[in-house]
């Protein structure tokens, strides 16, 4: 007997190893699989200018990589004491105009890096919703609890969305495998109908880029929530965020399809000695614990397709 409908993914063509380099970008659902592949010591960078909700800001996050842009102080506004930009996340805001200009500017040279050394590229859309400021017509990444005078709220169009990523798929992502996915997260905000629309608006763009461009494939982590989990003890406490739960479940799907055979062959391995490395001993100077480091610094010997630098560096300072 059957309580739920499981969800059938096929594994996807081009797969992630751990040779490969990542750019991982969007909603904060992104967040949750980046987590996972970076404990997992996949090479991934995870939205260097911050968490991004919206199809155009996403794109316009790629356009600044590679452009490489520069921020400058003019660009900078200051409201209750925090100096802050329109681009990024409220994390990056700061009391200390130098101080906000240097993290920002250090996120987009991150992003511009990791753009340029990437071959895989993970991009979640959270909501077709977008806030445009009025002054100056164009989309922002956050609103940054600014009086909602200063904006227009609208929905994107199918076409709006896939006009923007053609472009990006045909230009500074065509030599990319480029993996689309729409957040499970709900906007409750926007409203249940509105949500509702957000989500199909994103789901139609993502579908007829993937049609179009060889480059671009999508991962159901909506539908693995929506269809397959399908209950509110997978939600948590706010029922609009996926749990823990879901999400080791959606991470294991997202295995399975995506990972490569290799990768997955070392999965057990790297598990093991990430979790040797949180480890905190009573006694690090006993004999019984060095003999641990040195088993640990072996394992990461025989591992040389993993980046183990911080956990080796560990190690090496038990035994010093």
């Amino acid at each position: 007997m059957k309580f739920h409908t499981e969800i059938q993914i096929s594994p996807f063509e081009k797969k992630i190893g751990y040779e490969n380099r990542i750019l991982a970008m969007g909603s904060c659902f992104a967040e949750h699989i980046a987590g996972k592949l970076a404990g997992a010591k996949f090479r991934i960078t995870s939205n260097p200018t911050g968490i991004l909700f919206n199809p155009l800001s996403i794109a316009s996050a790629i356009d600044s990589y590679a452009e490489r842009r520069t921020l400058s102080s003019e660009e900078l506004l200051m409201q209750r004491g925090l100096w802050f930009h329109y681009d990024f996340h409220g994390s990056f805001a700061d009391i200390s105009p130098e101080m906000a200009l240097a993290r920002m500017n250090l996120g987009l040279q991150t992003g511009a890096n990791a753009l340029r050394e990437s071959d895989r590229v993970l991009l979640t859309f959270g909501t077709a919703w977008v806030y445009e400021l009025k002054e100056t017509g164009c989309v922002v990444a956050n609103c940054h609890k600014q009086p909602a005078e200063l904006f227009l709220r609208r929905r994107l169009s199918v076409a709006e969305i896939a006009e923007h990523f053609d472009t990006l798929l045909d230009g500074v992502l065509r030599d990319k495998q480029v993996l689309f996915t729409v957040s499970p997260v709900r906007h409750l905000g926007d409203g249940l109908q509105e949500n509702s629309l957000s989500k199909a608006t994103l789901r139609l763009a993502i579908e007829e880029l993937c049609q179009r461009h060889g480059n671009a494939a999508y991962f159901p982590a909506y539908e693995v929530l929506m269809d397959d989990l399908r209950d509110y003890r997978f939600y948590a406490d706010d029922l609009v965020h996926p749990s823990s739960q879901a999400i080791e479940y959606t991470w294991e799907l997202f295995s399975k399809a995506l990972l490569s055979d290799r990768a997955r062959q070392l999965l057990p391995a790297v598990t093991a000695v990430t979790s040797a490395a949180r480890h905190r001993p009573l006694h690090p100077e006993s004999e019984e614990f060095q003999t641990f480091c040195r088993q640990q610094l072996e394992t990461i010997g025989r591992l040389h397709e993993v980046d183990f630098t911080a956990e080796k560096r560990l190690f090496e300072q038990y035994l010093e």
